[in-house]
């Protein structure tokens, strides 16, 4: 049975969550650390085993955002996204007066995207052929649903994901026809007869497509049926909004994230539990949301710090990941916070830890710009042997189930901008 990361799983819930303060490397001194002759070392030398990993599926069915549209990545290949949504009408009777005039999806910009923006997209529409109906709890970004071949409507557009407008794609009068005819003639009264009628709705990218990923609002996008009514002699517009159902359980929506054709690093994967690590990929991790692509982080030799003569007292703690130079720009961006997860052995996701990655721009122009993760307390609860030494760090993006952030990061080893652990230890002894 596959191994898939959830939303629910990633929840950090009141106490079960670690936390590392800004001033957390501050400590209360004893009598006998006053009264000794106190070091304090700085050391940047612990060994940092970082690997990538990928969770066999993520749950996409429990996003608040479609995600659509399609770009070629030179690391991660040719990305693609798409969503999957069931549409009920929020009236079931129209005017048997009333005249069929046009039917649209109306789309809401939620302010995401991912790649250029300037390039063109494309939106197709396609009506589902089966409903959506999960074989378990939750659709996943791995999931499909039979769709028929025709197109139900089309648009080719420049996105705009910070404007305040919304995208308007004109569907197929035929299918609008006979909706309005169904709901006008009684024939459909509730949503059960609604979704043996239409199943649902698939939005999608254009296949030539090579632009950017969009982000759309799931509860402001709306079909919309419009038709003509005449009052006292004149005829007046009306309509009927058909939403994306996202109150049934399970979701009866999700979108489905790919990446094909890869690096060859990237294509080794084939089990959860499978680490690629960085010595035998170019002394490089990589993330990747939507996907389930991660990094992973251990530290396997922290206790060497116990050899260290005299009595010691961890004073502070921070992990330095350093995104290759080349890897990002204008278009693949970086997100200005990580955030950090336990996993076990197994590679199954166990905690999510109170601090995050924060990216430090402040030499951005000479390109020395890293992320920086306080890890004072965790780093202190491995010396003191309170957690199992299998557990490792792991990073994946904020709202990872709903976008398709990348990121490539050096290593220890790497010779430009390497990845360092810096710990600050006193040491004291004891007069006598």
């Amino acid at each position: 049975m596959l191994k898939k990361i959830g939303l629910l799983v990633l929840l950090c819930v009141g106490a079960s969550c670690s936390t590392d303060a800004v001033n957390d490397s501050d400590f209360v001194a004893g009598d006998s650390f006053t009264d000794s002759n106190l070091r304090v070392m700085v050391l940047d030398t612990s060994t940092v085993l970082t690997s990538t990993m990928k969770f066999d599926s993520i749950v996409t069915s429990q996003s608040s955002r479609m995600l659509v549209g399609k770009y070629n990545d030179p690391v991660f290949g040719t990305v693609k996204a798409s969503s999957y949504v069931e549409i009920l009408p929020e009236s079931y009777s129209i005017d048997s007066e009333a005249v069929y005039d046009s039917i649209v999806l109306i789309l809401k910009y939620d302010g995401y995207y991912y790649n250029d923006t300037l390039r063109t997209n494309s939106i197709y529409l396609r009506q589902l052929s089966e409903k959506l109906e999960p074989e378990e709890d939750d659709f996943y970004n791995t999931s499909s649903v039979e769709m028929y071949d025709t197109d139900l409507g089309h648009l080719s557009y420049i996105p705009r994901p910070l404007g305040t407008d919304s995208l308007e794609v004109r569907m197929s009068d035929s299918l609008g026809l006979e909706i309005f005819d169904k709901l006008q003639q009684q024939e459909i009264t509730n949503s059960d007869e609604f979704r043996d009628f239409f199943k649902g709705l698939n939005i999608s990218y254009g296949t030539e497509d090579d632009g950017s990923v969009i982000g759309f609002a799931l509860d402001e996008s709306v079909v919309r049926l419009y038709f003509s009514e005449s009052e006292e002699n004149e005829w007046e517009q009306g309509d009927i909004d058909l939403y994306i159902n996202t109150t049934s359980t399970p979701t009866p929506f999700f979108n489905s994230i790919t990446a094909e054709n890869p690096i060859d690093y990237l294509s080794s994967f084939e089990d959860q539990e499978d680490n690629l690590y960085s010595t035998e990929s170019g002394n490089q991790s990589f993330i990747q949301s939507g996907i389930g692509i991660v990094t992973k982080i251990e530290f396997p030799h922290l206790e060497t710090i116990h050899d260290i003569p005299g009595e010691g007292t961890l004073l502070g703690a921070a992990l330095k990941l350093k995104p290759a130079v080349g890897s990002y720009n204008d278009h693949l961006i970086l997100r200005d916070t990580l955030s950090v997860f336990l996993v076990d052995q197994n590679n199954d996701i166990t905690e999510q830890l109170g601090v995050q990655a924060i990216l430090n721009r402040t030499n951005q122009e000479f390109n020395d710009i890293y992320y920086e993760i306080p890890l004072s307390s965790y780093i202190e609860s491995l010396l003191t042997a309170e957690r199992e030494t299998e557990e490792a760090l792991i990073l994946l993006p904020d709202n990872y189930n709903a976008t398709v952030d990348r990121f490539v990061l050096n290593d220890s080893n790497n010779p430009d901008y390497n990845t360092t652990l810096e710990i600050s230890y006193a040491i004291y002894d004891e007069d006598e």
